[in-house]
Order: structure tokens, then sequence, then C-alpha cells
């Protein structure tokens, strides 16, 4: 640990992991995004996210999942349309068909994540975890200076989330084979440009586990 100006500034993984200190996200788990993936990716992210997850509640790391929602059209502005538009592949707002309205089987998070009573649950509309909601407000208020994400996808909303955390003054921490695609070559673009800002920790389900062991 480097310590300056009073400050304690950690320079290993295992420094940054304090479980008093690093939260988890566990990122847009649900229904409807697993579906859209391959049968076999979809399982195996999700059989990662789930040693990270069952390890992180024996540390005692507190753990908060996101969730994206659908505004129904009538509702969503012009960035939310655009977007739909855009995933959908469709030219006309009346062609969108909201995915994640919060009543849809496809909004709820998979059963094997099973969020405990002490675990949070939060909505977002937008691809950072951070934007309009209450994470930063809540991390900060437990003194937490690290958040590891796990979750999908990360070419869409993980790495814009992990680049917001970094602005915040937060150490993000990328577990990478616990992080899902849709699409595996923008995926690893995605972590390329991480690893080269270097604000991030890149890391994987077994070094972590091997971690928070400890």
């Amino acid at each position: 640990m480097e310590e300056a100006f009073g400050l304690n500034i950690p320079k290993t993984l295992t420094e940054t992991c304090d479980p008093q200190q690093v939260a988890l996200l566990v990122y847009d788990m649900q229904i409807g995004i697993l579906n859209q993936l391959p049968q076999e990716r979809a399982q195996s992210v999700t059989t990662q996210v789930l040693q990270v997850l069952n390890i992180a509640r024996i540390a005692g790391i507190r753990v908060f999942f996101s969730r994206h929602l659908s505004l129904p059209l009538e509702s969503a502005g012009v960035s939310q349309l655009r977007s739909a538009m855009a995933w959908q592949r469709v030219t006309q707002v009346q062609e969108v068909k909201p995915w994640f309205l919060r009543d849809a089987p496809g909004f709820q998070l998979i059963p094997e994540l099973s969020p405990r009573s002490s675990e949070v649950i939060f909505d977002k509309i937008t691809m950072s975890a951070f934007e309009g909601t209450f994470l930063n407000l809540a991390l900060r208020d437990c003194g937490i200076t690290a958040v590891m994400i796990v979750g999908v996808a990360m070419e869409v909303g993980i790495e814009p989330t992990v680049r917001h955390a970094a602005d915040l003054g937060f150490i993000p921490i990328v577990v990478q084979d616990a992080c899902g695609a849709g699409d595996e070559v923008a995926a690893q673009r995605s972590l390329a440009s991480l690893e080269f800002a270097g604000d991030a920790w890149i890391t994987d389900v077994a070094t972590v586990c091997s971690i928070l062991k400890q």
C-alpha cells in the first residue's frame, strides 16, 4: 500500500479487494438478456458469475444487482427510442417492442442468483449503472472505494459503467471471464481499451476467488 498525503493508495489487486471497501456489482443478469446469448455462452457466464457471487457472500462483501428497464413507448424520450430502434434494427418507433418492461418475464433477474434480503436490486434506463441511479451515493455512504463488476454485456453496458466508476473516483475491478458478451470481437475491443486506459484492474474468476478466500 502506497501512503501519500494522508491517503492509502492500493498497489495490488489484493489490497484493492478489502471486503470492507469493495462492493460487487452484478450487471444486468436478466432473463431477457441471457436469452439473447447462445445457450452455451449464457450458461458459461452464469456459472462464472455465481462463483464470484458465492465467494463475495462468504467474504461479507456488499452486493448490488442492476436491471435494465424499458420505459413504455409513450413515456420514452428521444435517446431511449433511438437506442431501441438501433438495438432492434427497425426504422420506425411503431416497430419497437420494449423488451424489459417492469412486469415482463424477461426483465427479471435469472433465478439462479437468488438475491438475498441484505442485497440491493436497482433499475436503470442507461448503460452506465451509475447514471440516474442511487448506486454512487449508496457506495460512498458505505465507504466503498472499489467496485468489482460481473455480468452482461461487456461491450454494451459494462465498459461505460467501468469508465463512469473511474470518473467518480472508484477503482473498477473487471472480472473478465465473468463478463458475458453478445459480440465477442466487440467485447475484446472493450477489454483492450479499458486495459489501455489503466483505470481498472482486469482479472479473472480464479484470481478473485483466491484473494477473497484469504
